[in-house]
């Protein structure tokens, strides 16, 4: 079973991957993103405290991010494994995520760092800004996301390396390369 985190910068490619990879695993794909960015648009209650977060390019309060990954890992398509895309993003989520998983004898399986250049990284978002609309793709939102991942998420990587659960991906090649060094990492 996987249980797997997918760490790298904004627009390291983890969304297309996990898209990707829990269809061929037959897992669910869970994007903390297109989750808070659905509450956004339904207007919900979550999704009016988040969007003028979201809109700043910052991240949502832990205990907001915590909660909803306790209640979205308790549905039913997760009993055979899932990715979990966008959380954790701080070293204080991935405590509560070990703890909330503990308390189930669960634990996670991988946390897959997608290793992008950050000339690849600027080059992919400024793409995305032309053929996508999100309203967190803006270059100055886009800026303040890298220089909040530099800041709060890249010492994930340390964190998940010293517990042993790390794996290094390079993301520097074409979706279907990069999801077969991912299919071959984790199946050592």
């Amino acid at each position: 079973m996987y249980r797997m985190i997918f760490l790298g910068a904004p627009g390291a490619g983890k969304g297309t991957q996990a898209q990707l990879f829990a269809e061929f695993a037959k897992i669910a794909h869970i994007s903390t993103g297109a989750m808070l960015r659905e509450a956004v648009e339904k207007g919900t209650a979550l999704g009016q405290q988040v969007k003028p977060i979201i809109e700043f390019g910052a991240l949502v309060p832990d205990s907001m991010m915590v909660d909803l990954i306790a209640e979205r890992i308790t549905q039913g398509d997760c009993s055979n494994g899932y990715i979990l895309d966008g959380f954790p993003r701080t070293v204080a989520q991935a405590e509560a995520l070990a703890t909330m998983l503990g308390k189930r004898q669960e634990s996670i399986t991988h946390a897959v760092m997608f290793d992008v250049t950050e000339d690849d990284v600027l080059q992919r978002l400024a793409g995305r800004r032309g053929h996508e609309s999100r309203a967190d793709d803006s270059a100055e939102v886009q800026k303040e996301r890298l220089r909040i991942y530099q800041e709060k998420t890249a010492p994930l990587i340390d964190y998940y390396k010293n517990k042993g659960q790390l794996t290094c991906v390079k993301g520097d090649a074409g979706v279907e390369i990069v999801q077969g060094r991912l299919r071959e990492a984790v199946s050592k």
